[in-house]
């Protein structure tokens, strides 16, 4: 795992012992207790083990570089519970939000309505890490993002009514110069989120409004109604800055694992691009498998993108759809387990490229057979095609 941020060497470690199963354990950067939080908390509890508190008291009381653990269960909820503009942690020592080690905790919002206001879980705060959270049944976004420099890590965001987790401005009114910047998406899986018009709700999205340096690592999206990741920019909010996609996955968008289909959807693995708006965002290493229309397209972004190292198979239409736009193309695979369209690309490509175009390459013997996927102990995305694991 690399930090996005520059930790100090005792804050990256205390990072990695929070995100990976270690004991509770007080360290030099964290400023305050830790407090605890349990679905049977009360808010005027103390927050010990023993006398745990609310998840939104804990929230409140936190001090910057401390640690709220959250104890397994379910905690219900009809409010987003939100972490506020200024509640900040510090360049070297996060504010941590972390299951308790060896437990889940999962936020169920099924109370909602369907509402764009009524998003799950929003991190508008900064420097926080937020670990180990599962989000579900929000009338909007499960995770929203609308701070800058923080952590997402091994969050999962399913049955929400728009996309899993999403990162934008807060409020119309937020200045361009504090859209969130610089976040990490570690780790994460987001599935069947689905809105009731069947056009919105993607796995992933960094979209509309966001500053520059966001990255998705080891991120999996699947089973959405819409899009596994959407980069989409408008006329109105003008271009996003750069997002970064690496070693993901993204399967099966456009249907819900219940077999659901909307036709409003767009149904595409990684979808980077809107209203001929030129972004260069960056997109390696990363699978697109059996989407329901292209695995990887430029979506009207006529700008540089760096597409290198991907792997595209069986999408319903291209594996790689660009019309546009001087993007430049490296080391990228496309395979058919049958007939379907060719891939179409505009921009600089060579041959390290193994693109379809009626027939499959070479390397397409390594991506036949089941995917499956896992993570590895330290966090690292592990995908198999028929029980042997791959690296685009």
């Amino acid at each position: 795992m690399r930090p996005r941020s520059p930790l100090s060497l005792l804050a990256f470690a205390a990072l990695v012992v929070g995100a990976f199963g270690a004991p509770p354990v007080a360290t030099a950067t964290v400023s305050s207790s830790p407090l605890y939080v349990a679905p049977n908390g009360s808010e005027s509890a103390t927050g010990t083990q023993s006398d745990p508190t609310t998840l939104a008291s804990a929230i409140t009381r936190i001090t910057p570089g401390g640690t709220i653990y959250v104890r397994g269960g379910t905690y219900r909820f009809s409010r987003t519970v939100t972490i506020a503009p200024g509640n900040n942690g510090t360049s070297s020592a996060r504010t941590t939000l972390s299951a308790y080690p060896g437990e889940t905790p999962v936020l169920d919002f099924s109370a909602m309505s369907e509402d764009p206001a009524n998003r799950g879980l929003a991190v508008n705060g900064a420097f926080w890490h937020v670990n180990g959270i599962v989000v579900e049944h929000a009338g909007d976004n499960g995770i929203f993002v609308g701070g800058s420099n923080n952590i997402v890590e091994h969050t999962v965001t399913r049955f929400n009514r728009d996309t899993g987790l999403q990162l934008s401005r807060i409020a119309s009114s937020t200045p361009k110069d504090q859209w969130p910047s610089n976040n990490l998406v570690l780790s994460a899986e987001s599935h069947d989120n689905a809105d009731s018009d069947g056009e919105d709700a993607d796995g992933f999205a960094a979209k509309l409004t966001v500053g520059s340096g966001n990255v998705f690592r080891y991120a999996v999206s699947h089973h959405n109604i819409d899009d596994g990741w959407d980069l989409y920019t408008k006329t109105d909010t003008g271009p996003i800055g750069p997002v970064t996609i690496e070693d993901s996955l993204s399967y099966g968008n456009g249907t819900l694992s219940d077999g659901t289909v909307n036709s409003n959807g767009d149904r595409n693995g990684y979808k980077l691009g809107g209203d001929d708006i030129a972004v260069n965002h960056v997109v390696r290493r990363s699978i697109a498998y059996r989407n329901g229309k292209h695995g990887f397209t430029y979506n009207s972004n006529p700008g540089t993108m760096s597409v290198s190292g991907n792997v595209s198979v069986d999408n319903t239409q291209r594996n790689y759809s660009w019309d546009a736009g001087t993007s430049v193309f490296r080391n990228n695979t496309s395979c058919r387990s049958g007939s379907g369209s060719k891939d179409k690309t505009v921009g600089d490509t060579d041959s390290s490229n193994q693109f379809w175009s009626g027939s499959n390459g070479s390397r397409c013997s390594s991506y036949t057979g089941t995917l499956t996927w896992s993570y590895a102990a330290d966090g690292r995305l592990v995908v198999s095609f028929g029980g042997k694991a791959v690296t685009p």
